[in-house]
């Protein structure tokens, strides 16, 4: 029985808005972020989630709240953005994906390490949620994560085509496990 899972990534946060990347740092949500969550609640108020998922930082846990208020939400730590290490909350210039995808960012984690989480994540899910429609609201190397899995791509070709790299934002990303 197949399973849909929505990804959503949190609205702008007061870090996104100052070019710094916030890692496992707890940050806001601006104005605008609160806005564009509550909208995109507003432009999927048609799609039925038996369940969100959000990470246990508060970017995410506020996005959802905003987006989908009328769902049951569960925070799950797996979910949580790349741990940056020395680097959470620094210049996003200093977060170069494509040379931590093995190498952990000093004193913090690899995007494979973030693989495993979601990995785990997933096989909760098949577990536990089948014929189930999930939502997500997280973060981007976890969502990376699931194009690398659900879709069997390399986090070379993840990282190339990330919305944020081809400005190629939408309401959510589906995958069907």
């Amino acid at each position: 029985m197949e399973m849909k899972v929505i990804y959503f990534v949190h609205g702008t946060t007061y870090d996104n808005v100052n070019g710094k990347c916030s890692g496992w740092k707890q940050v806001e949500l601006t104005e605008l972020g609160k806005e564009r969550a509550t909208k995109l609640g507003e432009t999927r108020k048609d799609t039925h989630f038996d369940v969100i998922f959000t990470s246990d930082l508060v970017r995410a846990i506020d996005s959802a709240n905003l987006a989908f208020p009328n769902v049951k939400h569960i925070q799950d730590d797996r979910l949580r953005e790349c741990n940056y290490g020395d680097l959470d909350g620094q210049d996003k210039s200093l977060v170069v994906y494509e040379e931590h995808i093995d190498k952990p960012f000093p004193n913090g984690e690899s995007l494979k390490d973030v693989e495993k989480r979601i990995k785990s994540f997933i096989e909760y899910l098949k577990e536990n949620y089948q014929g189930k429609s999930i939502g997500i609201v997280a973060h981007r190397a976890p969502q990376l994560a699931f194009e690398v899995l659900a879709k069997e791509i390399s986090w070379q070709e993840a990282i190339k085509n990330d919305w944020r790299k081809t400005k190629s934002w939408q309401p959510g990303w589906e995958y069907d496990l």
